[in-house]
């Protein structure tokens, strides 16, 4: 009896061990060697997967770093902290560029845009486009029925009163939403940028303003006024030129339909600190709006009526005698 049970036991014991012993020589002989560099990329990536970089992931991304395909500043998600890290292990110097957010060009909130039809069908941008193109009299604005809040892995998107709204803290730059939005709506701009068009719309005039109270009629006066050439046109609608663009908010200021966003709150003005400024003029003269005034080395003072605070006087001021507040 005892016999009857132990040679099976025996026999898938020895079972085992060739085939443990096996598993371990082909391990070796058929093993492929990793590239130290590929597992150092991996641990310094945020390991969010989410196809920012172009890659299918971070370990897709992380090889084609090692193998000198793709910039160590590649990766949206991970910041200055990660560029800085990939950097050192590949031994390159590169900077990491100004973070990115993603902002919905649209303020057509159920108070602000009109609506067509009362809809009632699934709770989502790409199934309602298929009605009529969605209930929003203006087929250029967001649905608000949370598609992109859906594809963001990041909980960075949210639904408030009928527009999707974006928790810059939260956003990562991976451009999902971006992908994602049926109408196209949503788009990358700096962080530090406090000003942006918040209208997608191509009509003009009357068309827009009778669907939408809010949006871009295409008078053209932020182009006029606008001191630095930072406002086009493109299909009868504003642009912004970010690189260009001071955050000066004169273009929001003066928007009659405020299609314009700016965050007014935290606008900086320009001040002179007395013991630096030597009265060279130059600020003045640089000013493109007069807010300065003085004369040759004497004290100068700014107009704060008049400052848009455009930091045009502080990047020319040869003491560093102004300061934005």
């Amino acid at each position: 009896m005892i016999e009857t049970i132990l040679d099976p036991v025996l026999a898938l014991a020895g079972l085992g061990l060739v085939f443990g012993i096996g598993l371990a020589i082909a391990s070796r002989v058929f093993a492929v060697e990793v590239d130290p560099k590929v597992e150092a990329i991996n641990k310094a990536l945020p390991g969010a997967n989410c196809g920012a970089c172009a890659y299918p992931g971070c370990g897709a991304f992380a090889e084609a770093v090692a193998a000198g395909k793709a910039p160590v500043n590649g990766c949206p998600v991970g910041g200055a902290d990660c560029t800085e890290n990939l950097g050192n292990i590949m031994g390159v110097n590169a900077e990491a560029g100004e973070k990115r957010i993603a902002r919905v060009i649209c303020n057509g909130t159920d108070c602000n845009a009109r609506e067509k039809f009362n809809y009632e069908g699934m709770k989502d941008c790409k199934a309602a486009i298929m009605v009529q193109g969605g209930s929003k009299a203006c087929e250029f604005g967001c649905l608000g029925l949370g598609t992109c809040v859906d594809v963001c892995p990041f909980d960075a998107v949210y639904i408030d009163n009928g527009l999707a709204k974006i928790d810059e803290e939260k956003c990562t730059a991976c451009e999902k939403c971006v992908v994602e939005c049926p109408k196209d709506v949503i788009e990358m701009i700096p962080h530090s940028q406090k000003v942006a068009v918040d209208c997608n719309s191509k009509e003009f005039g009357k068309e827009v303003k009778v669907k939408c109270s809010v949006g871009c009629i295409g008078c053209k006066i932020c182009v006029k006024k606008c001191p630095f050439d930072a406002i086009k046109f493109e299909d009868s609608l504003a642009k912004i030129d970010y690189e260009k663009c001071t955050n000066c908010m004169l273009c929001a200021e003066k928007c009659p339909t405020k299609a314009i966003w700016a965050d007014f709150d935290n606008r900086k003005k320009a001040v002179i600190i007395d013991d630096k400024c030597i009265g060279c003029t130059i600020c003045a003269k640089k000013c493109p709006v007069d807010a300065i005034e003085g004369e040759l080395k004497g004290l100068h003072k700014v107009l704060d009526d008049k400052c848009i605070g455009c930091s045009v006087c502080y990047e020319k001021c040869p003491k560093d005698a102004i300061e934005m507040k």
